[in-house]
């Protein structure tokens, strides 16, 4: 079983699609599990108010973000309270060499490796996946320094935090672990798979048009199928 370790100032922003489809049956299987990590809940209560021992903790309290040095928009989060949840995430497996092996930490970069086929094939081989979702104008860059970790980009562009590329690698790993498509050859890169698929009927008329679905798929000669689809997937590559 794969268990993803979500750091994550907004862990309800994952529930819908972590909830439904294939990631959900594989969590409902017990072949991946999701666990969150806010790094609001390892900030040590600068203030609070209350009645006797109760403390009712504020926003100030809780608050994780600060200015960032050498002037710049926006705020940044504190390293300190990331580097905690990381520690309780998989801080007792770090501190030993059998099982540090089995763990990878993932910090959420653009300027990061892209993301791809290839690293989701060897992120699934690890017991242990944490995700670091940075927000706002990103994340202390010394919790790098405190645990080692890949920067993985999903593109070239800005996200408004880690969250949704986090999502990007639950999905592209869980999919690629044994039995959680039932069928293997479900997984499109270990088969011969065309960009373009087609279902029944072979025919269908839309506003005067007739849409057919091409001939070569109707011959049953599955070398000649293939080799269709081959080219349909090299269109474009160089």
């Amino acid at each position: 079983m794969v268990t993803f370790h979500v750091v994550t100032l907004f862990p309800e922003s994952l529930d819908s699609y972590l909830n439904a489809s294939i990631v959900k049956r594989a969590r409902e299987n017990g072949q991946i599990m999701v666990k969150f990590y806010n790094p609001r809940d390892f900030v040590v209560p600068k203030k609070g108010k209350g009645n006797n021992d109760e403390k009712v903790l504020t926003y100030a309290d809780r608050r994780v973000d600060d200015r960032p040095y050498g002037g710049g928009p926006g705020m940044v989060i504190e390293a300190l309270p990331v580097i905690k949840a990381i520690e309780k995430a998989v801080g007792r497996k770090m501190r030993v060499a059998i099982s540090r092996k089995k763990v990878q930490i993932v910090f959420f970069n653009p300027g990061g490796v892209a993301f791809s086929t290839g690293i989701a094939d060897r992120l699934k081989k690890f017991i242990d996946i944490v995700l670091v979702c940075g927000r706002y104008e990103g994340i202390d860059a010394r919790i790098k320094k405190a645990f080692p970790m890949v920067d993985i980009s999903i593109g070239e562009y800005t996200l408004t935090g880690g969250e949704l590329p986090a999502m990007v690698l639950i999905d592209a790993i869980t999919r690629r672990l044994p039995g959680v498509l039932g069928d293997d050859l479900s997984v499109e890169e270990s088969r011969i798979a065309s960009h373009d698929v087609y279902t029944r009927p072979e025919a269908f008329e839309y506003k005067g048009i007739k849409y057919r679905v091409p001939k070569i798929l109707l011959t049953g000669h599955h070398k000649n199928i293939d080799e269709w689809k081959l080219k349909g997937k090299n269109i474009g590559k160089k």
